[in-house]
């Protein structure tokens, strides 16, 4: 058997495999992004805010389990099994987008969503941890996560575009049909377990083993319980804006192209940004980056009360996406920072429940304010409680000692290179 090696150059054949895939999963949640709120109203005259987010709430409700059992099983099935299941789930889902012909077709169809992106994107996530090792975690992480939300974006332009040209229905949701097939049989045919990669991590890992993995990693550990309460108000905060930003910008008098290319621009600088950010996790302090990403994320949302034309949307849009990329690779190298290899998977299960459950309880509360308050009063409570989780964090995280023995070898290693060049050049 050839000798497992850790590191991203090492492993990088697999490590690019499960980036193209895990494209394909986000490119799943970019089929609803943009126009399935329309589809309720104009299709299914929906108009109560709570009945139309139905469809998040069941998403992250569905999702949020499917994690948290992916983390408890990784270990006893195999992450590759798993990857594979969760694709095979995912193959009918949108053709029953397509035809459809009552809401409850739809709320189903995210059930089985919720599973795919359960078993899919927890598998890939935690075969790259597993795959690179400890020092390139961030940069993992971050690509990781630029390739699902970029192909959000893109698929969310996609199916605006065609549903503007086409009609809602059925057009746009071929798409899908590509991308659970490609994502099927490359996860049956192409990826390998990483199980051996734990292995030899495990005996070479100085962290200690949690003592209760699901209680140390919702609160009681500083960093993980941190880590994990952001987590939940960042999908909080994103379940608003997948549910309610298309119905805003209607209300507007954005065209369905339109309301496309803004919904589009959030979840692609938040790709995009995650090419720097997850690489910045690597080198800075995790608590910084998370505080801040947290803020411009919570001052976007308030500063939405008083956009009113397109140029102030995508720009409110850009600063909410470049926020979210700030955490969401930090946070999950932070949880693979706090843990043994053996506690890994099973606790970054426990931190996905978390955040998951945020879609669900945001499109809950927002839906409840939404349809009492208005969709501003919705968008300040969110706003509000996304700048209280900024200052949990900013009074209750610490950062790893590691990050500043990084930060100094890089300044050394820089330091030691440029007085090469000047010694040469003399």
């Amino acid at each position: 058997m050839k000798q497992v090696q850790l590191g991203l150059k090492e492993n990088w054949k697999q490590f690019t495999l499960l980036v193209i895939i895990n494209a394909f999963v986000g490119g799943m949640i970019g089929l609803e992004r943009s126009i399935l709120p329309r589809i309720a109203d104009v299709e299914f005259h929906i108009a109560a805010k709570t009945a139309i987010l139905s469809f998040i709430v069941v998403f992250g409700i569905v999702k949020a389990i499917t994690n948290y059992f992916t983390g408890a099983l990784a270990n006893r099935l195999g992450r590759k099994k798993l990857l594979t299941i969760g694709w095979l789930i995912g193959i009918p889902v949108p053709f029953i987008l397509m035809f459809a012909d009552n809401w409850n077709w739809i709320v189903a169809a995210n059930v089985l969503l919720g599973i795919n992106q359960g078993l899919a994107w927890s598998s890939t996530v935690v075969m790259k941890i597993d795959l690179v090792g400890e020092k390139q975690r961030g940069f993992a992480m971050g690509l990781n996560e630029f390739a699902g939300y970029i192909s959000v974006a893109l698929v969310a332009f996609l199916t605006g575009w065609v549903a503007s040209e086409y009609g809602l229905r059925p057009y746009p949701f071929y798409i899908g049909v590509v991308l659970s097939l490609f994502g099927f049989f490359s996860s049956w045919l192409l990826i390998k377990d990483t199980k051996h990669h734990v292995a030899v991590e495990t005996t070479t890992s100085k962290i200690p083993r949690l003592s209760n993995i699901f209680w140390q990693t919702t609160w009681k550990h500083k960093n993980l319980g941190s880590v994990t309460q952001a987590g939940l108000v960042n999908n909080l905060n994103d379940g608003m804006a997948w549910g309610l930003f298309p119905i805003l910008l209607a209300s507007k008098g954005f065209s369905i192209g339109q309301i496309g290319i803004i919904t589009a621009i959030y979840p692609a600088v938040w790709g995009i940004g995650q090419l720097f950010t997850g690489k910045m996790a690597d080198y800075f302090c995790k608590k910084d980056l998370l505080f801040l990403g947290m803020i411009l994320q919570g001052l976007a949302l308030v500063a939405l009360l008083f956009a009113d034309n397109m140029p102030h949307f995508i720009a409110l849009s850009a600063i909410l996406g470049w926020g979210t990329a700030m955490v969401y690779p930090t946070f999950l190298a932070t949880v693979a920072e706090n843990t043994h290899p053996a506690d890994r998977a099973n606790s970054l299960g426990v931190f996905r429940l978390w955040r998951d459950l945020g879609y669900a309880i945001g499109a809950i509360l927002t839906g409840i304010i939404a349809d009492t308050f208005g969709i501003n009063a919705s968008i300040l409570v969110i706003g509000l409680l996304t700048l209280f989780s900024a200052g949990v964090i900013f009074y209750r995280m610490k950062c790893s000692d590691k990050s500043f023995v990084m930060i100094r070898d890089w300044v050394r290693n820089k330091f030691s290179k440029t007085h090469q060049i000047r010694y040469k050049s003399i």
